[in-house]
């Protein structure tokens, strides 16, 4: 099958579809409700079920009960329909259960705006929810890029039994590109008889199986919080991923920049070499777990004077390339949030701001 020309939110709807997945619920809001909008004729088409909530509390909560039962399902929104999520994704994660959740952002803090922003980074990363859990974050630059991450999420999913987000902005969800879906991340769902509430006959079982997160003896809670944090821990050794960008040369900035600013950030850098001025950028592909040692390496090169993080946020990614950089250059921060995109040129002046 050749290339097809479709709008971001659509691609990732028909994503979810291509990866096995026919359980979608969610709950309208810009710029991401063209997935429902596409799901809401296709997936019945597809043999599966479209339903939408009454708010995304309750879509968040459907998302738990599908996945307790070791269904496939999927949700899409935006910044605040994700914080509205935000208590089921921790039960879900206390509970082990998969589920994969798309974050189309847009400006905040409050309503903000409708435009693309960054400004989600924290509420992805560090949790959003309560208690000690992490998502596996993985940040699209494009919308091919976001139909191969949609198809990888859900068995990614399965293999952690946790939730699984795809952290994209408004550009990815409203640019249109072509786009084909792969054959190759088309995958089966894993078996799920040990732990799904699937119904004992169903499963040939005497055993009963209990999805829960509610652990009122500290020492088992203790013990299932260690549980998660090992899961956690194999996500840093076998899921980094990352994409180097003129890291051969002899730059005296690096860059690190994600989704579609990266893509900014390459044109800029591009032009930034046409006048004999290299310059490297490090592209996480996951947020968490985040490339920590890609960029500590690449901050380390002798050449390197100051390593640059460039975001459509007020300064958040930051503080993790502070950290990975562990003081082997000074760390500086430029962006914007409001739905306004730095340009090449902005970006540039920025960069032999930093060298003069």
């Amino acid at each position: 099958m050749g290339k097809i020309l479709m709008k971001g939110n659509e691609a990732i709807g028909e994503a979810g579809i291509r990866a096995g997945c026919l359980n979608y619920f969610a709950y309208p809001i810009t710029p991401q409700s063209e997935v429902a909008e596409y799901l809401s004729h296709r997936m019945p088409e597809a043999g599966g079920l479209f339903l939408q909530g009454e708010s995304e509390v309750a879509v968040g909560y459907m998302i738990f009960g599908a996945s307790a039962c070791g269904e496939r399902v999927f949700t899409t929104s935006s910044s605040p329909g994700i914080s509205l999520m935000s208590e089921a994704i921790s039960y879900i994660a206390g509970a082990q259960c998969p589920a994969v959740f798309v974050n189309i952002m847009r400006g905040g803090p409050g309503l903000g705006g409708i435009l693309p922003s960054q400004a989600d980074y924290f509420q992805a990363t560090k949790g959003g929810g309560h208690g000690d859990y992490r998502l596996l974050v993985m940040a699209p630059a494009s919308v091919q890029e976001a139909v191969e991450m949609v198809m990888m999420a859900f068995p990614l999913a399965e293999k952690y039994r946790n939730p699984v987000m795809i952290l994209g902005d408004g550009l990815i969800g409203q640019m249109m590109e072509p786009v084909e879906f792969p054959e190759n991340l088309k995958s089966e769902p894993s078996n799920k008889d040990d732990w799904a509430t699937n119904g004992m006959d169903t499963r040939k079982s005497e055993k009963r199986n209990l999805v829960k997160s509610l652990f009122l003896d500290p020492v088992k809670l203790n013990e299932n919080n260690l549980i998660l944090k090992e899961k956690y821990e194999r996500m840093k050794r076998e899921e980094i991923r990352f994409e180097p960008y003129n890291t051969d040369s002899d730059y005296k900035i690096l860059i690190v920049s994600y989704g579609t600013m990266s893509r900014v950030c390459k044109t800029a850098i591009d032009n930034l070499k046409a006048e004999g001025i290299d310059v490297g950028m490090i592209r996480p592909q996951t947020l968490f777990p985040f490339p920590e040692d890609a960029v500590f390496q690449a901050a380390s090169k002798k050449s390197c004077r100051m390593a640059l993080s460039v975001e459509m946020s007020m300064g958040q990614m930051v503080e993790d390339v502070e950290r990975c950089v562990h003081g082997k250059c000074p760390v500086k921060w430029y962006g914007k949030c409001g739905g306004e995109v730095p340009t090449p040129e902005e970006i540039m002046d920025v960069v032999k701001s930093c060298l003069s």
